[in-house]
């Protein structure tokens, strides 16, 4: 019988289109300190593109980012800068 790729060997086959001159995601540090958004964004993210510093600072890989808009949707408002990469920039999915 035929074995089924797992999500992590399916998402490994996307391409990603880096936009070097643009970053398509920033945290307001202050406030996802202040609202612990930080942390939320850590833990919510499926691709793992936040981290926290251990002084609590939020940092972002947005080279890694599968643009879902998780990350979006749950912010606390002004905590989060995020949009669509630029046109022909972003992730190239291979596979549905």
């Amino acid at each position: 019988m035929t074995r089924l790729p797992s999500i992590t060997e399916r998402l490994a086959r996307n391409t990603y289109h880096l936009d070097d001159d643009e970053n398509h995601i920033e945290v307001n540090q202050e406030i996802a300190r202040r609202t612990g958004t930080g942390k939320l964004l850590v833990r919510i993210c499926p691709a793992q593109v936040y981290g926290e510093a251990p002084d609590g600072t939020i940092s972002v890989n947005y080279a890694a980012c599968l643009e879902c808009g998780t990350c979006n949707a749950m912010a606390a408002p002004g905590a989060l800068i995020w949009h669509y990469p630029r046109g022909g920039f972003g992730i190239a999915y291979r596979e549905g």
